[in-house]
């Protein structure tokens, strides 16, 4: 038995004696966790709602204590409960039977061999995240996005959700066009030549990395032309090439989908870096081409979403008329679907492919597979051609259609991400306001000292503030494999001066798994709406709240059981099996579990075991942070315990089949944690 499933027990137990004693039939039950042990191991605040609603035949309200003295008989019967005590107005707290919930917990540990989670018949969830326009290599602020998304998918599946991840690519932006521009305007390239371009680049300066210094030099080629007549012609030739990619089918576009997809199998590199994968990259283009904007701009059209403005400012454009933001220069942009020059907007098209995420389109992708990892995992693609002819030897595979789509995209995006939704809700009123759900983030910038550190010169003043911010289209930033590197690079240099015995791979490989728990860890433990200042030092520390010292918490327990014979482990749970049955052993189980030491221990086994609740707490909230919170704390737990008890020296049988079964446990559920938080534990650190 898990502990969330006795706290339901007992709330069960709660209902039904609510309606029992006093008629009152309760749709919840609320618990809390009291601040100390003493106080119990979880409270019941009812007493307080019940003398709401019962009603006595003279009127007089029945008072929270009285009713709370009634359910604690009812609650004593439990059999994991040792004792109940009514606290204060009417508090019933409960104190569970130490000796019986050890034994429970270290036989369930003992007899699972890997989490259950993702349940296939259950309704889908759909998470897109990363989407980033492949025009360039991927940046920190990327990564936060990636990881975000990836940790609340590891939570949803933890928590037992059928979960699809999919990654957005724009291939027919703006960003895309303005790399194909600098292909051909700048470089003069021909595809073929940028195809030998690639084939011949350097390890040092991949694809990603050469079009991330052509997209900056591009920005400069618009700002500063001879003369604003020169500008003019600039820009309008970025709109012609943007109007061929949209079109298709001809020698831009087809250098354009070199370039994207080249940079998406780039970006894929390195988000495997840090264990991130998709089940589906949906590409804007087919989105186009496979008229699912036609269809969306048909129903909308004739739903009345929107409208065709014929003067003022957006004459000649369709937009959605919303009156939230009305008049803010601001916001109105984002308001247009498609503009007077015939292109639809990243809204509009972005409503099309939220109706097909639904089910609500009643069009479908093509698929073929874009990589295949060792472990058989597939990452598909969307495409135009049939699948009848490009896979006939494959099943077609079922993507879309989900009950709820969270869509992973930075707070400055509200507004758009607020007019999608609602502009989804105006089509299909019956998903619910609820069913597209904008998982917004604050930006990620570095520290000044993280900035020299990279080399990024700064000046006086930028020395002086809190972070740098970034810019792509200015060149200012850090790319991902760069930040990836220099955090392998410093964590090698820890793992080479404790470990000195490991192999170069050995250590190089450790080294890989701290960089990516730190990395992974400092993105994490900021609520989403905080602007993050990463800094190397503080997020490789092996001290506070660090993946790192997470990781080390883990490596330590890991540390106990290669010490302890496999004989003593199933001893140590045999024995502790016996206090179910043989009250002299349950006695004296209870008794090492008793005092200020023992409660202690105690503390560590609960907080252990609600790593359960932690995870729907965050796929209830949406907010990664609290799972990094609970993984931190109970990481410090563990680390005091360490300190306290020596587990293999023990001489006490009873006392140390105690201990190993909470180390035991705590290992299990902090490993699974960080694993959720997508940080494995290396063998040593």
């Amino acid at each position: 038995m898990a502990l969330l499933q006795l706290q339901d027990q007992l709330k069960g137990l709660v209902q039904s004696a609510a309606l029992e004693l006093f008629g009152v039939e309760l749709d919840q039950v609320g618990a809390e966790t009291p601040p100390r042990p003493e106080l119990g191991d979880l409270a019941f605040p009812v007493s307080f709602e019940l003398a709401k609603l019962i009603k006595q035949g003279t009127g007089a309200k029945v008072p929270p204590r009285t009713i709370a003295e009634q359910l604690k008989a009812k609650l004593e019967a439990s059999a994991e409960v040792a004792r109940v005590e009514v606290a204060g107005a009417g508090y019933v707290n409960i104190f569970f039977d130490r000796a019986k919930l050890l034994s429970l917990f270290a036989g369930k540990q003992n007899a699972a061999t890997e989490v259950t989670s993702s349940v296939p018949d259950r309704p889908k969830k759909m998470v897109e995240h990363t989407s980033i326009n492949p025009n360039k290599a991927a940046h920190i602020g990327h990564v936060r996005n990636a990881v975000l998304g990836d940790t609340f998918v590891r939570v949803l599946k933890a928590a037992g959700e059928r979960v699809e991840v999919q990654n957005y690519i724009d291939n027919t932006g703006v960003q895309v066009a303005d790399v194909v521009v600098g292909f051909t305007e700048l470089e003069k390239m021909t595809l073929e030549q940028i195809k030998a371009l690639d084939s011949s680049l350097p390890a040092n300066v991949p694809f990603d990395y050469y079009c991330w210094d052509l997209y900056t030099r591009v920005g400069v080629f618009y700002r500063e032309g001879a003369d604003e007549e020169t500008n003019s012609a600039r820009l309008e030739l970025r709109s012609d090439v943007l109007h061929a990619i949209e079109a298709g089918n001809n020698p831009t576009a087809e250098l354009a989908d070199y370039v994207a997809t080249r940079n998406v199998e780039r970006i894929l590199d390195t988000m495997e870096r840090l264990d991130i994968r998709y089940d589906l990259l949906a590409r804007e283009s087919d989105i186009l081409h496979l008229h699912f904007w036609d269809r969306a701009f048909e129903l909308m059209k004739s739903a009345g979403v929107i409208r065709f403005e014929s003067q003022g400012k957006h004459a000649g454009c369709w937009v959605m008329p919303f009156e939230s933001h009305t008049g803010t220069d601001e916001h109105e942009s984002d308001k247009i679907i498609v503009r007077s020059n015939g292109t639809v907007t990243y809204t509009g098209k972005d409503i099309a492919y939220q109706l097909w995420k639904l089910g609500q389109l009643g069009l479908d992708f093509n698929y073929k597979p874009f990589r295949s990892y060792p472990d058989g995992h597939v990452a598909w693609v969307t495409t135009t051609e049939s699948n009848a002819e490009i896979l006939p030897e494959l099943p077609r595979p079922n993507f879309g259609g989900g009950v709820k789509v969270y869509n992973v995209i930075d707070s400055r995006q509200a507004y758009p991400q607020e007019i999608v939704a609602r502009g989804v809700v105006a089509l299909v009123p019956e998903i619910g306001a609820d069913a597209s759900v904008h998982f917004g983030y604050e930006m990620v910038a570095l520290s000044p000292a993280a900035c020299e550190e990279l080399g990024i010169e700064l000046s006086e003043e930028d020395r002086a503030r809190p972070y740098i911010e970034m810019s792509g289209r200015k060149g200012l930033g850090v790319k991902a494999d760069d930040l990836i590197d220099r955090l392998e690079k410093d964590a090698l240099k820890e793992v080479e001066a404790r470990h000195p015995e490991l192999s170069a791979d050995e250590r190089s490989a450790t080294a890989h798994e701290i960089a990516v728990g730190a990395l992974r860890y400092f993105l994490l433990k900021f609520t989403r709406n905080s602007v993050i200042a990463f800094d190397f030092n503080e997020a490789l520390s092996f001290e506070g709240e660090t993946g790192p010292y997470c990781q080390y918490a883990a490596v330590r327990a890991n540390s106990i059981f290669r010490k302890l014979d496999e004989k003593a482990i199933a001893a140590a749970t045999e024995l502790l099996q016996k206090a179910t049955g043989d009250s002299q052993t349950a006695a004296r189980v209870s008794e090492v579990l008793a005092g200020e030491a023992g409660t202690e221990v105690w503390s560590l086994l609960m907080l252990a075991e609600r790593l359960e609740e932690a995870i729907a707490q965050c796929a209830a909230s949406a907010e990664p942070a609290n799972l990094a919170k609970y993984a931190f704390t109970l990481a410090r737990a563990f680390n005091l315990f360490y300190h306290r008890h020596r587990i293999i020296a023990e001489e006490d049988e009873i006392k140390k089949a105690v201990l190993i079964a909470v180390a035991n446990i705590t290992r299990q559920q902090l490993t699974a944690a960080l694993a959720t938080l997508g940080i494995r534990v290396p063998e040593r650190m």
